[in-house]
């Protein structure tokens, strides 16, 4: 009995699911709106640097001070 309930809750969350996304409408982003004035596009380096490398350095960095606030505390226990 626990494999019908779950195929028939299965089909029900993916009916659903296929129902949301068939009545959505697009985004339009095409169409422009009063007042919209977009800024020129991001370079391949720049997008990469901003998406890519800033949140390695970040890891990196925020990694390598918790590194050294824990040597210097075990040193401080010796």
């Amino acid at each position: 009995m626990d494999k019908k309930n779950a195929l028939r809750a299965g089909a029900i969350a993916a009916g659903s699911t296929l129902m949301m996304l068939l009545m959505t409408s697009p985004a339009l982003a095409l169409t422009r709106d009063d007042g919209d004035d977009p800024g020129k596009g991001l370079s391949v380096a720049e997008t990469l640097g901003l998406f890519v490398g800033a949140p390695i350095g970040l890891f990196l960095l925020i990694a390598g001070l918790v590194t050294i606030g824990d040597k210097s505390r075990k040193q401080a226990k010796a």
